[in-house]
């Protein structure tokens, strides 16, 4: 077990109530999980920690559940994504969800993975705020200035693309909140980490309101 300054003051005791059941913080990540981080030919800003609740930053944590290792499972209503390890144990993520993450609820499986991802906005996200979105019709590069950020993981159910996915962000601040528009979003650094740690053909578990949809 690891443990510095800042972590020593800011461990976190936290629960959750849902089909998983309990958890419980272990280790709170240290500011140099979030410095400048230098990735391929961009070099991703150290992200501001001080007004994020330490609850969303990234930390092992004790996690009861009967879903096998390397298994997504996303509380949207507890702003939380785990990574389960195993042996009691995942890593635990904060995110933002936007209103395309209330989209969608049950199983799925991560069919592709991309590194500094095209994006296009969906008709719903034009349709909503088309003076932000409107004039990106065709889409946006890669780069620093895209809302997917870095890395970007996409859900299927069979060959169906459910149109949900994980993905970094331009704007650290909004994790642990509600956000207008995107699905799940983590903070750069953090979607890198669980870029690099998830497999296609991993299992994910979307639970919307507490509950998750069998499917």
């Amino acid at each position: 077990m690891r443990f510095s300054v800042f972590g020593a003051m800011a461990i976190v005791l936290s629960g959750c109530a849902s089909r998983s059941g309990l958890v419980e913080a272990d280790i709170i990540s240290t500011p140099s999980e979030y410095a400048q981080l230098v990735d391929g030919v961009y070099t991703l800003p150290a992200v501001d920690i001080s007004g994020v609740d330490p609850a969303m930053l990234r930390q092992r944590v004790d996690y009861t559940t009967n879903e096998p290792v390397g298994t997504i499972v996303i509380d949207t209503a507890a702003h939380q994504l785990y990574l389960v390890e195993g042996d009691g144990k995942a890593m635990r993520y904060g995110i933002g969800v936007g209103k395309d993450g209330l989209a969608f609820a049950g199983t799925a499986t991560i069919r592709r993975k991309a590194e500094w991802p095209h994006w296009t906005p969906t008709k719903n996200m034009m349709n909503r705020e088309p003076a932000r979105y409107g004039h990106l019709a065709s889409g946006m590069a890669g780069g620093l200035g895209n809302p997917l950020g870095p890395r970007a993981l996409y859900l299927f159910q069979g060959e169906r693309d459910t149109m949900f996915r994980i993905h970094g962000t331009t704007e650290p601040e909004t994790i642990g909140r509600a956000v207008s528009s995107g699905c799940i979003r983590l903070i750069n650094q953090d979607i890198i980490d669980l870029y690099s740690r998830v497999k296609i053909g991993s299992r994910v578990v979307v639970i919307q309101g507490g509950r998750a949809v069998s499917s």
